[in-house]
């Protein structure tokens, strides 16, 4: 198989939205290719790795399978193998996550509890 340019492959295995999403990702230093910082237009070959930082999630994976096509998420998911260190950090800080975040209120306020807010703040009538 030959090398696909890493903003292609990173869209085709669903990592990203779009292409120019992905060369974002890329240009910003969200992505790693076997521990170096990379631009867009670099080759992914099958056994690279990649380190891939979505927001506060962070992904180790293995590249297995080269495509430059999107399709299913079923058929993205055979293009790469996450590392079970990955896996296991990615699930304790979910895990953390869970147990650190406050309940946010059970939507908006009625209007008995605008009119407490509003009189509270000292704004309105």
């Amino acid at each position: 198989m030959d090398p696909v340019r890493i903003d292609k492959w990173l869209w085709a295995a669903r990592f990203v939205k779009t292409r120019s999403m992905s060369q974002k990702a890329v240009r910003g230093g969200h992505i790693e290719l076997n521990e170096h910082s990379c631009k867009p237009a670099r080759l992914v070959s099958v056994g690279d790795r990649l380190r891939i930082v979505r927001g506060d999630l962070v992904f180790e994976v293995d590249v297995i399978g080269l495509s430059e096509r999107r399709g299913p998420a079923v058929e993205a998911r055979t293009l790469y193998a996450e590392t079970g260190n990955s896996i296991e950090r990615r699930r304790q800080q979910a895990e953390q996550h869970r147990l650190t975040r406050q309940s946010a209120p059970d939507g908006r306020p009625d209007k008995r509890g605008r009119r407490r807010i509003r009189s509270f703040s000292g704004k309105g009538g």
